[in-house]
């Protein structure tokens, strides 16, 4: 019996949920309570994040072309997300 890859969601490992989100809005909560939208470019085995077109959630927006993001510091990944709403 031949296996059959699953397109579920819920059925995936977190790296390849994460891989499938490359190149799509992704919302990220950071430990110090910031919030980041963007595109996501790319990722490592250590969860570094590196995002484009990132406009930090919250009371003050800052809008920002690239950034890589320490895996260690993030709480959330919320792929399709647009952030909280203000």
């Amino acid at each position: 019996m031949a296996a059959v890859a699953s397109t579920n969601p819920s059925q995936l490992l977190p790296l390849e949920l994460v891989d499938k989100c490359i190149g799509s809005r992704i919302h990220i909560v950071m430990k110090n309570d910031k919030e980041i939208v963007g595109t996501l470019l790319g990722f490592d085995d250590f969860l570094f994040l590196c995002v484009s077109e990132i406009t930090p959630e919250g009371r003050r927006i800052t809008k920002l072309d690239q950034i890589l993001l320490n895996g260690n510091n993030i709480t959330m990944l919320i792929p399709g997300g647009e952030g909280p709403e203000v």
